[in-house]
């Protein structure tokens, strides 16, 4: 990687913010927030550590903008009708971020949680802005479209933090308590861990989120319509 970047920026007269990101996210990707310094970063780019607070004044800022790049790969069309559609979209897209890139998911989960969201960059924000204009446009008014931006962003994350808990010690074991390392689990202390192993072992993440949201779209769908009744919401 660092050669790489190296080569990049010989080529240039500096590291350009692109390359920073760019970077910052493959050490991120390797060995996770922890292993980000201002300093690895300009070794890895073969510049001047101090030549990257041009583009970010901090460390810290430079973690929100490398969660703004990530949250940049999240598309919502606002001008779609099917608003249920758009949001069961955007939850298999940041599923989709999350697998991809699961060392960042504590910038994308917890990070907002530590600066007032006046001071989020403006693509962190932008996610927030289309879902809204998107369910206003289909009836919600601005207060509900709020709370059902918390209610989907917040099982989103829950979804992945589950998700990424799911950690297989052994692929190749066949035995669910194998694979999952809980052999050594007490069967009088765990019991209901221990007969829950084969539905651990064959956890689907991506069926799971499904689930999810027919559940939430689905009361979501009678809340804006109640004469929906049990017609419920199929899934697209």
């Amino acid at each position: 990687m660092a050669a790489r970047a190296t080569r990049k920026l010989r080529d240039s007269a500096g590291p350009t913010r692109e390359m920073m990101l760019s970077t910052a996210l493959e050490i991120i990707d390797q060995d996770g927030v922890g292993g980000l310094t201002m300093r690895r970063l300009g070794d890895e780019l073969g510049c001047d550590p101090m030549s990257l607070y041009r583009h970010a004044a901090s460390k810290s800022v430079l973690l929100d903008y490398v969660a703004e790049s990530v949250l940049l790969e999240l598309t919502v069309d606002v001008t779609d009708p099917d608003w249920a559609g758009q949001l069961r979209g955007l939850a298999r897209q940041f599923r989709g971020v999350a697998l991809a890139h699961p060392k960042v998911v504590p910038l994308l989960v917890t990070r907002p949680l530590s600066v007032p969201m006046a001071l989020w960059p403006l693509g962190a924000l932008r996610p927030l802005e289309a879902v809204l204009e998107l369910l206003v446009r289909a009836g919600f008014s601005e207060v509900d479209a709020l709370r059902v931006y918390r209610l989907v962003y917040g099982s989103m994350q829950g979804h992945v933090l589950n998700e990424l808990q799911v950690l297989v010690a052994n692929h190749e074991e066949t035995d669910p308590l194998l694979r999952l390392g809980l052999q050594g689990l007490s069967l009088r202390d765990f019991p209901r861990l221990r007969h829950l192993a084969p539905v651990l072992a064959a956890y689907d993440g991506a069926e799971e989120l499904e689930n999810r949201m027919d559940i939430m779209l689905t009361g979501l769908q009678i809340e804006l319509h109640p004469t929906l009744g049990d017609r419920g919401e199929n899934r697209t």
